[in-house]
């Protein structure tokens, strides 16, 4: 496949609500689209980094400025026969795990089209739907997050996430569980505890939690081992574990449980399904986690989540759970067994809708 254009996209949509973690509260989705324009298809990727680096260094900015400057001078007017080939003509550059999976995205979802083949196929997934469930921001006060769950299950989500932080955690999840006793419920925490807060932490064991996902810090793979040491309710790690040897490492000293897999952090599909091959070699579940992404970031999650060791749902929900107007058709629905169905059409498997796409656009920049 000979690379003629690349195109790159800020882009900037209106979230249907405020969507609050630890980290802050964010009104906007901000996200670099990337198309890629070969002499047989044309391929797009989503760069998930964020305009502040809070969950990551990489911000929109940097990642705007390494794929102009370096990944796309690097690739641009080449033949490239494969992703395996690729991936390896970016891997001189360090880190930009964001900016690496955009660019590698927009490749494969070209390549899979020259192909006739679903993204899914290609990757070797297994299922025609995938479990889905929902991550819910902190809320004003704990009716309306109780209002808000109400909502979610009878819309059919399989698995609610709801994020804590201090003072905003083990009354909250007792009143939920007090609510609703059976449901699947994670607790995230985006790194906002620390070691010290362990016999704190512990408490949640009392509310058979699926999970508790990212209680310390993004880069303390040793006080999670610690914590999980202590505590009966499964730790799965996400900020902690950028790529194939931190879960390697993470599953060796014991800090987590369960891993989830974005494909942004991890830098790309490719490393996305290394990471997944390793973890069902040691029958770790993974799941699939979401950066609230536009439809074309959620087509290229539910192909990923349709592997066979996304054992647990997914942070991947319909697309109207965010926005008003999604930039893909169709856009995104929850069936009504809590499922969404894996694209068949070949690569990502949705039409791009070029003119909403254009509406929310910041600024572009064509590369030829």
């Amino acid at each position: 496949m000979f690379i003629e254009r690349i195109e790159l996209r800020e882009i900037q949509m209106e979230y249907v609500s405020p969507f609050e973690t630890s980290l802050g509260r964010e009104y906007y989705k901000d996200a670099i689209i990337v198309k890629i324009e070969t002499q047989e298809a044309e391929g797009y990727g989503e760069c998930v980094a964020e305009k502040s680096p809070w969950y990551s260094y990489e911000t929109i900015e940097t990642a705007w400025h390494v794929l102009s400057q370096f990944m796309i001078p690097m690739i641009l007017r080449k033949e490239v026969e494969r992703p395996e080939v690729f991936l390896s003509m970016l891997s001189r550059i360090r880190g930009h795990s964001m900016a690496h999976a955009a660019i590698e995205e927009a490749f494969i979802d070209a390549y899979a089209k020259t192909r006739k083949t679903s993204l899914s196929k290609l990757l070797g997934g297994s299922k025609d739907r995938i479990e889905s469930g929902v991550s819910i921001g902190i809320q004003e006060n704990v009716d309306k997050l109780l209002k808000n769950i109400e909502n979610y299950l009878e819309e059919g989500y399989r698995r609610i996430k709801i994020k804590i932080k201090p003072q905003w955690d083990l009354e909250v999840v007792k009143k939920v569980r007090e609510a609703y006793p059976d449901i699947n419920l994670i607790v995230d925490a985006n790194g906002a505890y620390t070691i010290r807060d362990a016999e704190h932490l512990q408490e949640l064991d009392k509310y058979n939690l699926l999970m508790i996902e990212q209680p310390l810090d993004y880069d303390d793979l040793v006080y999670h081992a610690e914590l999980q040491s202590k505590m009966k309710t499964p730790i799965c790690l996400d900020e902690s574990i950028p790529n194939l040897h931190a879960a390697q490492a993470a599953l060796k000293l014991g800090s987590c449980k369960i891993i989830n897999i974005k494909v942004g952090r991890v830098g790309g599909i490719q490393k996305t399904k290394k990471i997944h091959d390793y973890c069902q070699e040691k029958e770790v579940p993974v799941w699939c986690g979401g950066m609230l992404e536009t439809g074309i970031g959620r087509a290229i999650n539910v192909a990923v989540a349709s592997l066979p060791n996304y054992k647990l749902p997914n942070d991947i929900s319909a697309s109207n759970r965010y926005y008003a107007e999604d930039v893909v058709d169709p856009p995104f629905q929850l069936n009504r067994d809590g499922t969404i169905t894996v694209p068949q059409k070949p690569g990502i498997g949705v039409e791009i809708l070029e003119e909403r796409l254009k509406k929310a656009t910041k600024r572009k920049k064509i590369f030829t």
